[in-house]
């Protein structure tokens, strides 16, 4: 009886001694539970732990946010052929009638992503994705497809407004530009390829990027967060799931993402947007002249001193300017006020007068600074060539 005591006491002494060495070195072990479940007959036990799926470092709650307010974009274009040549031949029209048989009901189909903005059914997205388009259909998030109207489009910042007829709608909250900086974390929200909706992460690669000949207006968010074809007018959100941009384009050469993308910033989107919804169109300013950026060899030649401001190469005949009395030659070196830069400065500048008021631009002519008082034009629509559309 005395040794079956012994044994016992040993077996728990060593049990406990290994109970408590798993417990200090693998704690974890000891919070799984078993579970069967039954394959074909067979009882099959899995492990399956109990501990929660660790948050830290998981944006799950910023797409979660953000992705009901994303849509996707289908537009459809009817083919338009030229009539066929035989079309007025009274035997070419026996056997084939009036119709031409080379006019069918084939359609182009096209893919984009969208950012509800409003309850009402408001939705941001690229002018590239809907441009053209007879039809324009949206799926949300949930599976709802409905059929959507163009409120109206921007060009030269390739954004545009649709709406569709539902109400109550998951809006995106707008983020602060201003509160980020290079480095900070974002994710890309869209449907690349057509393969579903799709979350990438990367981070603020640079600030106010211009000069890339995409748009007119330009002054991009870059980032790293794989943005491919399909991608166009989904959303560039921070860590919180709040709108900084709208994904527009990319630089490729292989037509994929090379870590370089570019986002329309939500300063620019908003005014756009409401300006849209509210005229049906942006309305900017223009004085009609053609800038030119000053590089230190045109400084030379002009004896300049500095490189700011921008040269006036050209100047539109019976335009404002020229009513003015600016001359090609002349260095813009403000306006309204504010010093130009250089012509992005100078457009952006511009752009923000009111149509029909009078603005002071002071000019560079021959080493003598001037002042000339020029009334405001409205800039005519115009299309801009895009350097690479996803």
């Amino acid at each position: 009886m005395r040794r079956l005591w012994l044994l016992f006491a040993q077996t728990v002494t060593v049990g406990l001694a290994l109970w408590f060495i798993v417990a200090t070195l693998k704690p974890h072990w000891l919070n799984q539970s078993s579970h069967q479940i039954k394959i074909d007959s067979e009882s099959v036990s899995i492990r399956e732990s109990s501990e929660p799926t660790s948050s830290h470092s998981s944006y799950r709650l910023a797409s979660q946010h953000a992705m009901p307010s994303v849509v996707n974009i289908f537009t459809t274009k009817a083919a338009r052929q030229s009539p066929h040549p035989l079309s007025n031949d009274p035997l070419f029209r026996h056997f084939f009638g009036d119709a031409d048989p080379r006019q069918q009901d084939d359609k182009q189909f096209s893919l984009g992503s969208g950012v509800i903005v409003s309850p009402e059914g408001y939705i941001l997205t690229n002018n590239h994705v809907i441009e053209s388009a007879d039809e324009i259909e949206v799926a949300l998030a949930d599976g709802r497809k409905v059929s959507a109207k163009l409120i109206g489009t921007d060009p030269e910042t390739d954004l545009a407004v649709i709406k569709i007829g539902l109400k109550n709608l998951p809006a995106i909250t707008l983020g602060r530009l201003e509160n980020t900086k290079v480095g900070d974390v974002v994710l890309a929200i869209g449907n690349p390829f057509g393969v579903g909706q799709t979350v990438t992460m990367g981070i603020v690669s640079a600030l106010g990027r211009n000069h890339l000949g995409i748009n007119t207006f330009e002054n991009f968010i870059q980032t790293d967060a794989a943005i491919n074809p399909g991608n166009s007018g989904g959303a560039l959100v921070d860590s919180a799931g709040n709108l900084l941009g709208i994904n527009t384009a990319i630089y490729s050469r292989s037509g994929g993402s090379m870590g370089i993308g570019f986002a329309i910033p939500v300063t620019t989107v908003k005014n756009v947007m409401e300006a849209i919804i509210k005229n049906g169109q942006v309305v900017r300013g223009w004085i009609g002249v053609e800038p030119q950026d000053i590089t230190p060899e045109l400084a030379n030649s002009f004896g300049l001193a500095k490189t700011s401001g921008t040269i006036i190469a050209g100047v539109l005949k019976g335009g404002p300017a020229d009513k003015a009395g600016i001359k090609p030659g002349d260095i813009l070196i403000s306006v309204d006020e504010k010093s130009v830069t250089d012509t992005t400065s100078m457009l952006n500048l511009v752009a923000q007068l009111t149509p029909g008021e009078k603005t002071k631009l002071t000019i560079l002519r021959k080493s003598r600074e001037s002042m000339i008082e020029v009334t405001v034009g409205k800039r005519p629509r115009m299309k801009q060539a895009r350097l690479q559309e996803e």
